[in-house]
């Protein structure tokens, strides 16, 4: 009877499982219409009522094909250990069914019946509940990128088009917008573009024009955009049976700068780890950091807006939940607050392996048993290039601010440290502001266009050309003065190919901005030449500060501003790469040409 039902089961499994996928797939798809369909408009109680219902049913489909699956693993016990989290739902899925069925009030509306408004609470958590389940049917279509025949950089940069599609689309929604009707296509597509490429300059105020539901579109696409959408699918995939292929190890290897492909996998997991744990820090320390200054309409928005600001720190995105950010008047003076921002942003832009190298507790428990180990290159040049340019940064504006007539000058000592210290800290890539940037003197904004054009440490959440190629060129130009062969740097020989890729990533950097300044000079004439050189590599550079002019400008501008935030966001040389065709090899060599130069 045993070989009779296992002969069943081998036989009919293909086809089962198979039907089985299909139904559910249909249903995710059904799913995300719905969830789509009932966040972005206005609904009655019986609509509400009646799209949870058909939630049940897909719920119970996605319930049958897991038992299917747990029924036709021959090894269900690791079968179980594998998806045990999955499992729990559908455990919890199967008794909500017999709940209503036999009592017709199922254990899900029982668990927030006692709170206040808890069909709101109810709708949260089916939502979230949906989105998992089709989360993860989303993510065991990501092997497929390994039957693409894309280049790994082709593909990072169509997952960043796909992502600020999808976040334009729902920020057009009527329910994502306080105002009546819903937002228009360049208000959308701004935002979206802003939000997914971290960069934070807005032509609506994040604040007042969007609704609750909007502001957690944006706080996703910040998310998704900061860690790279392709590292987030393949985190999860990791926990498939199959794992993550070759070809999304060589995007998440492009994207993270990491040198082989065995420490991609590694890193990839303490990427969403690290990234969760030291937001989850932020979240709790900008909770406790508010005082009494600001007064929030319970706790659930105070737990928001920590949330969102410790999200946008971290992934260096800019945006704020005030309308001043945090030079609004309740929060000018929380240096407490502006400190934890700061230090959250300074970890940010660092790098993710730079994290690994030097924060994962690994590393530090290796270098306590070993304390001659010690920080690799990258993680060296990342560091110190960025605590130099803080330090200079924040005397530059400490020294040119405290002038008689200029933001700080009637600042007492300690405001004029912690200010210049957050800005100088913020300018290279994150964009919150605790000055009036509209009032700042001329040679701050030129020196704060430098610190943005250098931007972040590769690797990271932030912009820019980055440290690493800012120090490759200083290093390679000293050499070439110094008649140097070969250029060294912490007992490492530099690779021509790096010195060639610093240079390419420069040379494509300042050539694309010339061409966009040149641009925007045409387009957006009726502006002072100097906010407008501003506002391009503030967007370039994903910083997102303004010196106010990104609502004035023209419909053409804000055109050339997307697309500057978009290049910047993906990286000029992923474009380049993206864009490039595959030379051929070349056996022979030309005689040696010389040249003048200089």
């Amino acid at each position: 009877m045993r070989e009779k039902l296992y002969s069943f089961l081998y036989d009919s499994k293909e086809r089962v499982l198979g039907f089985l996928l299909l139904i559910t797939r249909i249903g995710a798809a059904i799913a995300v219409g719905l969830i789509v369909y009932q966040n972005g408009f206005n609904h009655t109680g019986v609509e509400t009522s009646l799209i949870h219902r058909v939630f049940e049913v897909i719920f119970g489909v996605f319930a049958l094909h897991y038992f299917a699956r747990l029924l036709y693993s021959f090894e269900r016990w690791q079968f179980i250990k594998l998806t045990w989290f999955e499992g729990l739902i559908m455990v919890l899925i199967v008794l909500t069914g017999l709940d209503n069925l036999i009592f017709k009030v199922n254990l899900v509306d029982r668990m927030f019946e006692g709170l206040e408004a808890h069909m709101h609470y109810y709708s949260i958590f089916i939502t979230v509940s949906m989105l998992y389940l089709v989360g993860f049917e989303i993510v065991k279509l990501s092997n497929v990128l390994n039957s693409i025949a894309l280049k790994p950089a082709t593909t990072f940069i169509l997952s960043f088009l796909l992502l600020i599609a999808f976040g334009t689309g729902m920020l057009m929604l009527p329910a994502m917008t306080v105002k009546e009707g819903s937002a228009t296509f360049m208000e959308a597509l701004f935002t979206s573009v802003s939000a997914s490429c971290v960069t934070g300059l807005i032509i609506v105020d994040t604040a007042t024009f969007f609704t609750f539901k909007g502001q957690v579109v944006i706080l996703m696409l910040m998310q998704l955009g900061g860690i790279g959408i392709v590292s987030f699918t393949s985190f999860f995939a990791m926990f498939l049976k199959k794992g993550i292929g070759v070809k999304q190890q060589l995007i998440i290897q492009d994207y993270l700068s990491t040198e082989s492909l065995s420490s991609t996998k590694s890193l990839l997991r303490q990427i969403v780890s690290m990234t969760v744990f030291i937001e989850l820090i932020a979240f709790v320390c900008i909770y406790f950091t508010w005082g009494g200054v600001v007064k929030f309409n319970g706790i659930g928005e105070q737990l928001f807006v920590s949330l969102f600001h410790a999200v946008s720190a971290f992934c260096n995105a800019g945006f704020s939940l005030f309308s001043d950010g945090l030079y609004q008047e309740e929060i000018r003076h929380s240096y407490l607050l502006h400190v934890v921002v700061g230090l959250t942003i300074i970890v940010g832009g660092i790098g993710f392996s730079t994290i690994q190298d030097v924060l994962s507790p690994k590393s530090l428990r290796e270098r306590l048993e070993k304390p001659w180990k010690d920080w690799k290159l990258s993680s060296k040049i990342a560091i110190y290039t960025s605590l130099l340019l803080i330090i200079v940064g924040m005397l530059v504006i400490y020294g040119i601010e405290t002038q008689k007539g200029n933001a700080l000058h009637e600042a007492d000592t300690f405001t004029r440290i912690i200010t210049s210290f957050f800005q100088s800290v913020t300018t290279r890539t994150a964009g919150f502001n605790t000055m009036d940037m509209s009032n700042l003197a001329t040679p701050t904004i030129i020196f704060m266009i430098f610190l943005m054009f250098i931007g972040a440490s590769s690797g990271s959440t932030g912009g820019g050309i980055k440290t690493s190629t800012f120090l490759m060129i200083l290093v390679s130009s000293y050499a070439t003065i110094r008649g140097k062969k070969k250029i060294d740097m912490g007992g490492r020989t530099i690779s021509k190919e790096l010195l060639f890729k610093a240079f390419s990533v420069f040379v494509f950097a300042a050539t694309y901005n010339l061409i966009m300044i040149f641009l925007l000079s045409i387009t957006e004439q009726g502006l002072p030449i100097l906010d407008v050189v501003f506002e391009q590599i503030s967007a370039f550079a994903t910083v997102g500060l303004s010196t106010g002019i990104t609502c004035s400008l023209s419909m053409g501008g804000k055109c050339l501003i997307i697309m500057s935030m978009f290049i910047g966001r993906i990286g000029t040389l992923t474009l380049a790469l993206a864009i490039s065709s595959r030379v051929s090899s070349q056996n022979y060599e030309y005689p040696t040409a010389h040249l003048m130069i200089g």
